[in-house]
């Protein structure tokens, strides 16, 4: 629910790449197509758009965040998606009325009942491609526990995401054939990118205690103010349980030198652990910090042909010793703007990691506790070069009706959250689409 756009260069970067059309300056009406912000339309913002982009009634502890950020130093920034993204501040957020603005409430709820051109079917699973030599006709899918041929009049579109795209192209028989041949799989076309590049967000949490009972946590006095949020929530969607939780954050850089943020923090207000399956008692609240632009790579592969089989990946977070290096740096300007006074009223106690541990120590605690933002990309990566899997307007690279539109086609990884970038992607991607029929 967090929006973010990422660094303008980020969008540069792409372009100098070789993508005609994807800099900054040719994405932002893409991004400003679909917004719907509470501030209304200007230079960075539309207004009037499917996706609701609000800001939050946010917590006290969020305000004593971003003044310790302040106190430590760091710029506030009212708005990350704007003129400059440096700095520590409130996230903008994609809630309306309470409930998270998913792209599915955004685009395809209004047009329920409304569109005789679209079919959407749940419960459904794609097993793959149907190929006429190097066309694409459809898709093959597992509906009801029978296969089912859906046939394309045009061009068959997969969007699937970073792990789900590799997947069924590799299954169709696009991909490197090194990969294929062991799991059975005849080479229709090759391709040696499909699933290579995998690179995400390698994020560590700060998680602290806190004898604050209006964060969120277990304990007895706390059920109490949760009961009462509850019934606030479900009559007014107000109140603490109206918030995604992550509520502010910063970016920011390690060394002043660089020309942009390299690591960003998400404020949020409650333990998490473990992808917040680790459970503690107490109340307590907790900051990720990421690398921007690691630059460690992984991959999405087959574990066996069997389509309903989960893929293989491999994120391989710190395969460079320089990720580690800038997660160190980024873990030690967090823990310093939770040192800093305004935070001190919370009394925060930091749960993996004593301020006494050695450079050696932390980077031991990072190794073993950094994980996903939920922010991989770049598995069919477009570009010109031997290993992109599309071209720019995200055609699949010696295929004939076959196109890719999701976060897999991201030549690098942005520096921030991936959902805003996605949907600009689609908004982008479908009007390529169109412009092609017409």
């Amino acid at each position: 629910m967090i929006y973010i756009r990422g660094h303008r260069t980020d969008y540069d970067d792409w372009a100098s790449l070789g993508n005609e059309g994807w800099s900054y300056d040719e994405v932002l009406p893409w991004f400003r197509r679909s917004e719907d912000h509470f501030g209304g339309a200007s230079d960075y913002h539309g207004a009037g758009g499917e996706l609701t982009v609000s800001a939050l009634n946010a917590h006290p502890a969020t305000h004593a965040f971003i003044e310790a950020g302040r106190a430590a130093g760091h710029a506030v920034n009212d708005d990350f998606n704007g003129a400059d993204q440096e700095g520590v501040g409130h996230y903008h957020v994609t809630i309306r009325n309470g409930r998270r603005c998913s792209a599915s409430v955004a685009f395809l709820h209004p047009l329920r009942g409304k569109r005789t051109n679209l079919t959407v079917l749940t419960g459904v699973h794609a097993t793959g491609l149907i190929l006429q030599g190097k066309t694409a006709q459809g898709v093959k899918v597992k509906m009801n526990g029978r296969e089912v041929d859906i046939l394309a009049r045009r061009e068959t579109i997969v969007s699937a995401g970073a792990f789900g795209t590799p997947q069924l192209l590799l299954l169709s028989g696009i991909g490197d054939g090194s990969a294929l041949r062991p799991h059975g799989i005849a080479v229709r076309h090759e391709l040696p990118g499909v699933g290579q590049g995998l690179v995400d967000h390698p994020d560590y949490i700060l998680p602290y205690k806190t004898h604050d009972t209006s964060l969120m946590g277990v304990s007895l006095r706390g059920a109490a103010t949760m009961t009462k949020a509850f019934f606030e929530y479900r009559s007014k969607q107000t109140g603490v349980l109206a918030s995604n939780f992550g509520e502010a954050g910063a970016f920011l850089r390690t060394d002043a030198a660089l020309a942009r943020p390299d690591v960003q923090i998400h404020w949020v207000t409650g333990i998490v652990d473990d992808h917040n399956r680790k459970q503690h008692l107490g109340h307590g609240m907790s900051c990720h910090v990421c690398v921007l632009r690691p630059k460690s790579r992984g991959s999405v592969g087959l574990t066996s042909a069997d389509p309903l089989a989960p893929p293989r990946i491999d994120p391989n977070f710190f395969g460079d010793d320089d990720d580690v290096a800038t997660l160190l740096k980024g873990y030690k300007l967090t823990r310093e703007i939770m040192e800093t006074g305004p935070m001190a009223r919370y009394a925060p106690r930091e749960m993996y990691a004593k301020r006494t541990f050695s450079d050696d120590e932390l980077i031991g605690v990072l190794r073993r506790r950094t994980d996903s933002i939920y922010h991989p990309v770049s598995t069919c990566r477009m570009g010109i070069d031997d290993m992109a899997v599309v071209d720019h307007r995200l055609r699949v690279r010696g295929m004939e009706r076959l196109r890719v539109v999701d976060a897999s086609i991201m030549p690098t990884l942005v520096g921030g959250n991936t959902n805003a970038p996605s949907i600009m992607i689609g908004e982008k991607g479908a009007d390529m689409i169109a412009q092609d029929w017409r």
